[in-house]
């Protein structure tokens, strides 16, 4: 690396696209998850010496961005109650996704928070159970039955989705 070259740009630079992607996957909505890592990345700057200092930056972003997403649906569930009324967005096309990658994200997207997070975080992103539990903060086991209670759900989703494009 150049010696001036900000590390965070670095880090920046390598990790905001694949950040995104994986947020969109959980949010399935691509301005929040744009949203969100961006959020990430001020809080890193914000936090600068200590962020520079941490063995894996990249899982922090993503928790904060996470925690980001999580906030949102918080915020949109009581506004829901508020006004009495709910309505529910479309995945949008925004990163140039084949119509099963969108199936897919909007049957993510049906799946409840958790179970979301999860599927995304060991599937999408592809981090171990280990991983997933430390970084969710919850037993190994119970990454494990998410996963399985995922499988079951998206399965459901998709295949009534498959049933609806052949009749």
């Amino acid at each position: 690396m150049p010696e001036d070259e900000d590390p965070i740009r670095v880090i920046y630079d390598a990790s905001y696209r694949r950040l995104v992607g994986q947020m969109y996957a959980v949010c399935g909505n691509r301005g929040d998850a744009e949203d969100a890592v961006q959020e990430a990345f001020v809080q890193a700057v914000y936090h600068r010496r200590r962020f520079l200092e941490m063995d894996r930056p990249e899982a922090w972003l993503r928790t904060v961005a996470l925690n980001r997403i999580r906030k949102g649906w918080r915020r949109r569930a009581l506004a829901r109650r508020v006004l009495s009324q709910s309505s529910a967005a479309a995945p949008d096309d925004g990163f140039g996704l084949d119509p099963d990658h969108v199936a897919l994200v909007a049957a993510l997207g049906r799946l409840t928070p958790v179970l979301r997070e999860t599927f995304v975080l060991h599937y999408v992103i592809d981090l171990p159970v280990a991983t997933v539990a430390s970084e969710l903060n919850v037993a190994e086991g119970t990454v494990k039955a998410r996963l399985s209670r995922g499988r079951v759900a998206l399965a459901d989703l998709l295949s009534d989705r498959e049933g609806a494009d052949h009749v």
